[in-house]
């Protein structure tokens, strides 16, 4: 127990942050819950055929984009924890109302709404630890991003022991668990303080140029292509989620059991490394120096997973289990360096609006992702290479980009394509 006490003591943001990692907790508990068997609660309990549970997932799935951008111009407006708390309790109504009926245009638009929600406290999440962590923001995502992982694998522990029951009751008890889980964020969420936002005090200030406060990320053409390439990055899902699987299923010598095993590999890897990790982009030059390793692991992941494909039984687990070991080193690699990089590059007079720009990224990338994997899936080994270079790629890419934005002295940075000058790097 004093262990426990002293490494939450150790997590940035005081008080504030540790009741922000409570509620990711929390969150992600409810939505392992939902997530395990959301496709069997519609064809089970709502009777919907394949055809529409796709249409169901990729239109809510497309809602879900606009919840980033829109949510983060707000919080630079608003009170953010009162934004949180609205976003949360929105999230848990969504859940709850699809409990109210079959129809199927109903039940598109509650999981629409509930996409929405869901990428819209992603970002003001972030946003949020942003403020309250400053400068250990990046050891701060990493503890974030430990919690959640664990709370995924509560919840899909717990569904699956739903599972072996079977019964439409317990899929609409595991659906109660995942609202009632947002509700209990907001709770949560009430009880943090409010962080300063630089966005609101230039909003209120006559003393500003107005310029600044008009900075926006959708005019920053240096921000709109460093998001553009995150949507390449963040791929690594997409791997885990359906290019493991169906690779093993289809194409792969190695028994089928090897794809949930990967997947716990994958988990237990984020809980036990993140943080660890997370000392090597503990700066903004530092985070940036990430990408060329992150390239790296991209390449060879690819690598390994085209070779798995003409190797027998044991040669190919192994070489499958090296790609979800790189592919896992690529995610966490990618988390850090996402984290500090898109804080970094936006001004903190528009700190909000720029993540929700930035957290399109991996929004649009819940729609591009499943179509990149399987046509490497469809192309086979040759495939795969080239979808582990074509990534590789793009981190040098992303490199080379953000260079002269991040090492720009603050009396000649250059300005954003809108005219709005950058906020001065510490």
């Amino acid at each position: 127990m004093s262990r426990a006490i002293a490494w939450s003591k150790r997590i940035p943001g005081g008080s504030d942050g540790r009741r922000l990692v409570v509620a990711a907790l929390v969150d992600r508990i409810g939505s392992g819950l939902w997530a395990s068997v959301s496709v069997l609660y519609f064809t089970y309990v709502s009777a919907l055929t394949v055809t529409e549970i796709g249409t169901l997932a990729a239109t809510a799935g497309a809602v879900g984009i606009a919840g980033a951008p829109l949510a983060g111009r707000i919080a630079d407006r608003l009170p953010l924890t009162r934004v949180l708390v609205v976003t949360q309790l929105a999230r848990s109504l969504a859940s709850l109302a699809l409990l109210t009926t079959d129809d199927y245009v109903l039940l598109l638009a509650y999981s629409a709404v509930g996409s929405f929600g869901d990428r819209a406290s992603s970002v003001l999440t972030k946003l949020y630890a942003t403020r309250v962590a400053g400068p250990d923001r990046v050891r701060y995502q990493a503890v974030h991003r430990t919690v959640a992982n664990a709370g995924w694998a509560l919840g899909g522990l717990t569904a699956a022991a739903a599972l072996a029951v079977g019964s439409h009751d317990a899929y609409q008890w595991l659906l109660v668990g995942d609202a009632l889980s947002f509700v209990a964020c907001a709770l949560i969420v009430l009880r943090c303080g409010e962080p300063p936002s630089p966005s609101r005090r230039v909003a209120a200030s006559t003393d500003v140029p107005h310029a600044i406060e008009r900075a926006n990320p959708w005019r920053d053409r240096t921000y709109l292509a460093y998001v553009t390439t995150e949507t390449v990055l963040f791929l690594d899902d997409a791997v885990f989620k359906i290019g493991l699987p169906l690779w093993i299923a289809h194409t792969s010598t190695a028994p089928d059991g090897l794809a949930p095993l990967l997947m716990v590999l994958n988990n237990v890897m984020v809980v036990v490394l993140q943080v660890p990790l997370a000392r090597f982009g503990a700066t903004t030059p530092a985070a940036r120096s990430l990408l060329l390793p992150l390239s790296a692991a991209f390449a060879l992941g690819g690598a390994t997973m085209a070779f798995s494909a003409t190797a027998g039984p044991l040669a190919a687990t192994l070489l499958l289990t090296a790609s979800a070991v790189l592919f896992t080193l690529a995610e966490m690699l990618h988390a850090i360096v996402s984290w500090e990089l898109s804080v970094a590059l936006a001004p903190d007079t528009a700190q909000g609006a720029y993540l929700g720009v930035h957290g399109m990224a991996q929004s649009a990338q819940r729609s591009v992702g499943p179509l990149a994997v399987t046509a490497a899936i469809a192309s086979g080994p040759f495939g795969w290479a080239a979808f582990g270079t074509a990534v590789a790629l793009t981190c040098i890419a992303q490199h080379r980009l953000v260079r002269e934005r991040l090492t720009a002295s603050p009396c000649r940075r250059p300005l954003p394509r809108s005219g709005t000058p950058d906020r001065p790097r510490r």
